[in-house]
């Protein structure tokens, strides 16, 4: 009789609030029996670091006990989110996983924030190098936050990226938002929110007479389009932002090559 072997996807998980934080936990509890899992994560929070990557110091790389008792291998990186992904590759795996899971962020992720965030850095650069990739993230910066709801979402995603044919450079960017269960409406796939930060800097003045800066500021949305994330968030459900990393911008490029170019 030929034996015959369970194919068990590998899929790797990493984030940006470290190690230790709650949401890595809740992400690696929603998937655990769904694949082979890797966790690499910083050695501490790396929140707004967007794809920083280490250039001019050192990186270690240690392995941690912390999910022993699921049978899961994890690791500390002393880098960044994206410095997570790079050595999951090429130190520990030295091949290219599955699929790729980045959270869940304490905290929103949704409309410009998925410039600045390392949790979809993380993701992204997975993307880049042709590995299937989602970010989440819950409305909640709260360390005791109930990731319930989100689990859900992730186990959700993560089946349908797992159970389908995705097209190249797949990556998604998922929130979800601080809700009952009772006023959870479900997950609608949507469109990025045009809104922006306007930043403030308190001028302040330490101990010892020298002047510092505490930047302060508040969330600003002028898309009120019911088809965006932010929309979709305030109305309970579940926001699925597909994303991409080509930054090229057609139109205005139409209109610079009608009007800026010449022969020269």
């Amino acid at each position: 009789m030929e034996r015959t072997t369970t194919y068990k996807p590998t899929i790797l998980i990493v984030n940006d609030d470290g190690i230790t934080a709650p949401g890595l936990a809740n992400l690696i509890e929603a998937v655990a029996d769904l694949g082979e899992i890797i966790v690499v994560a910083p050695d501490s929070p790396q929140s707004g670091m967007g794809h920083a990557v280490t250039i001019g110091n050192t990186l270690r790389l240690v392995k941690v006990n912390l999910f022993e008792e699921m049978g899961i291998e994890a690791y500390q990186c002393s880098g960044t989110p994206v410095d997570c992904v790079k050595m999951a590759q090429d130190i520990l795996l030295h091949r290219k996983p599955t699929i790729c899971l980045s959270g869940i962020n304490h905290g929103s992720n949704a409309s410009i924030n998925v410039i600045y965030s390392g949790t979809m850095s993380a993701a992204m650069e997975a993307a880049i190098d042709g590995i299937p990739a989602a970010g989440f993230s819950l409305q909640d910066f709260r360390w005791d936050a109930d990731f319930s709801i989100a689990k859900k979402v992730v186990r959700t995603v993560t089946q349908q990226m797992l159970g389908s044919h995705l097209p190249e450079n797949f990556l998604v960017n998922v929130n979800i938002p601080k809700v009952s269960e009772a006023d959870f409406k479900g997950i609608k796939v949507c469109r990025q929110a045009s809104a922006q930060w306007k930043e403030n800097f308190e001028k302040r003045v330490d101990p010892r007479g020298n002047d510092y800066y505490w930047m302060t500021g508040k969330f600003v949305n002028n898309d009120m389009g019911a088809d965006t994330d932010l929309e979709n968030l305030k109305q309970g459900y579940a926001s699925v932002v597909p994303v991409k990393f080509d930054l090229t911008d057609e139109v205005v490029g139409s209109w610079i090559r009608r009007n800026w170019e010449v022969e020269g």
